[in-house]
């Protein structure tokens, strides 16, 4: 580039009577310009680039914290629901146990604390499977 441009003020100060300074500033402002507009286009790739690069950052951020609020959710709704069962089902054993305590019972129908503690640790081990 130097080389076409040195040839071009060499042609330009002998075609025309013009000063050699003249021309040199003149190419100077040309090269200048030239230059800031080449390094405008490079940048502005450059930010179209960053642009692209933080939207996607962006997206990639996004998708992660619905991926995990939907997990958090659904963990909260198994933890609930298990809580709710284990409730119910003490609850359930605990009124079988005062009204078995309350009448009388065919024989054999002594095991409710068995069976409590069997459904107890049956969903305990489920819940702990599931996770």
């Amino acid at each position: 580039m130097i080389v076409l441009l040195s040839i071009v003020v060499v042609m330009v100060v002998v075609v025309t009577d013009v000063d050699v300074v003249v021309v040199v500033v003149v190419v100077v402002v040309v090269v200048v310009v030239l230059v800031m507009v080449e390094v405008a286009v490079m940048l502005k790739v450059a930010v179209v680039v960053v642009v692209i690069v933080i939207h996607s950052v962006v997206v990639v951020v996004v998708v992660v914290v619905v991926v995990v609020v939907v997990v958090v959710v659904v963990v909260v709704v198994v933890v609930v629901v298990l809580v709710v069962v284990v409730v119910v089902v003490v609850v359930v054993f605990i009124y079988w146990g005062v009204r078995a305590s309350t009448t009388v019972m065919p024989t054999g129908f002594c095991c409710n604390v068995d069976l409590l503690l069997s459904v107890i640790t049956t969903s305990v081990l489920f819940s702990s499977f599931y996770w």
